[in-house]
């Protein structure tokens, strides 16, 4: 018997209430309630936090960056390496602090998923590192880690062909469901796990455990498409966000920085244009000799001894007419 009320497990197969609706009021093809935001983690070149349900779980990446150890590196792209790990009080008993083989297991379905969108071959000899930790464990998780890791990608302005969205169907007490909940992934009949590339509505991710016609698997496609749109455009809000609040900020900055400019007197370049000339010492001058100075200088008189004589012009001699 359990220490605190409500640290319980759920084991018994009821999912649906009396009239119709499941235990936590949603309709069959609405998904619980979602937000996410994205630079939370400072000291990661991306991170993301994401609330699904009862799930919270951050996602921050590292890189590209060097490959460690070296030869593990690869010259023609780059490598993908995710770590999920849940905390051990995210769920109803203590789990342990050691990676097991469940987490391995998701690490490696969350690598697969990401690697087609992403163009590593841009990234020879690097890595790139996910770590996602679950601090809230709901049901869903490696469909919610994916959908945190994609926005913490794109936090990090790594190029990406799209965002991805992991969202799951499945069937509880004969009836096709959207996004279980972790009693309905525990107790029900069927577990779809998707993660869809929303660019072109393609499945970069399927796993399936149960039992579904190929009716109820159409049905539950259908139910994947309806809400991995809904958590697309939460996505889009929450990266719009963030550089909107950027925007903002510098804006803010702008003003300050043209008060301030405003406020500084003026370079000294503009200031040496109004400053005048320095007039130079004045010369004591005569009075009597201020006015000559306005004349024209006197020519030099030249000695009538160095002057070159004229010669006369000779009278001319009678009988030179005839």
């Amino acid at each position: 018997m359990p220490i605190l009320k409500g640290t319980e497990e759920p084991h018994d197969p009821v999912c649906f209430k009396e009239d119709g609706s499941r235990l936590d009021g949603r309709a069959l093809d609405e998904i619980r309630s979602f937000s996410c935001e994205v630079g939370v983690i400072k000291n990661a070149q991306g991170s993301a936090l994401v609330r699904h349900g009862g799930n919270q779980i951050y996602a921050a990446v590292y890189g590209p960056r060097e490959v460690h150890p070296r030869h593990m590196a690869k010259p023609d792209r780059g490598i993908l390496r995710v770590y999920y790990r849940m905390c051990t009080f995210s769920v109803h008993e203590r789990k342990s602090p050691a990676p097991n083989r469940r987490e391995n297991e998701i690490s490696k379905v969350i690598r697969e998923a990401l690697e087609p969108v992403l163009f590593l071959e841009a990234y020879p000899d690097s890595q790139i590192e996910i770590y996602i930790e679950v601090v809230a464990a709901d049901g869903g998780t490696r469909c919610a880690s994916t959908t945190a890791a994609s926005l913490a990608l794109a936090d990090a302005g790594i190029p990406m062909k799209s965002l991805v969205v992991g969202v799951a169907a499945g069937k509880a007490q004969d009836k096709v469901i959207l996004d279980l909940g972790d009693k309905e992934d525990k107790v029900g009949q069927a577990d779809v796990p998707a993660v869809v590339v929303m660019k072109d509505k393609t499945i970069s991710l399927l796993q399936f455990d149960g039992e579904m016609t190929a009716e109820e698997m159409e049905l539950g496609f259908k139910y994947i498409l309806k809400g991995a749109e809904d958590i697309y455009q939460k996505q889009l809000e929450a990266l719009k966000s963030k550089y909107m609040q950027i925007s903002d900020e510098v804006k803010i900055e702008n003003v300050e920085v043209a008060k301030h400019t405003s406020a500084v007197p003026e370079t000294k370049e503009a200031s040496s244009e109004a400053v005048p000339a320095t007039p130079k010492a004045p010369v004591d001058v005569p009075a009597e000799k201020q006015g000559e100075s306005s004349e024209k200088v006197p020519e030099t008189p030249v000695s009538e001894a160095s002057a070159p004589e004229t010669p006369a012009p000779e009278a001319p001699k009678q009988g030179d007419d005839n």
